[in-house]
């Protein structure tokens, strides 16, 4: 399965475009910033992950300002003609822990 589950700030958003078929999309950039326990220790985790959203998803995220923190689910994937995965965005809520 592959589901992600992140919790984060938008960092950077581009431009709402469209694709082809006609469908929004909105191309973001998100922050994460936590403490975790590894080996018992706590450590402290930072990430940077590009993000993609689509139809009314895009359009609302479009809306966000900058430095929002939200909850987002949805799934990783590698593009077309790159490495690094993108959190594909499926659905998004208001974070209560931002």
């Amino acid at each position: 399965m592959n589901q992600t589950i992140l919790s984060a700030r938008i960092a950077e958003a581009q431009a709402l475009r469209y694709t082809p078929a006609g469908l929004p999309a909105l191309d973001l950039r998100l922050e994460h910033e936590s403490e975790a326990l590894e080996a018992g220790s706590p450590r402290q985790v930072r990430v940077e992950i590009r993000a993609v959203a689509f139809g009314t998803d895009a359009e609302t995220l479009a809306r966000q300002a900058i430095g929002s923190g939200l909850r987002f689910t949805g799934f990783l994937a590698a593009p077309r003609h790159g490495k690094h995965p993108v959190l594909h965005i499926q659905s998004f809520q208001q974070d209560s822990n931002s």
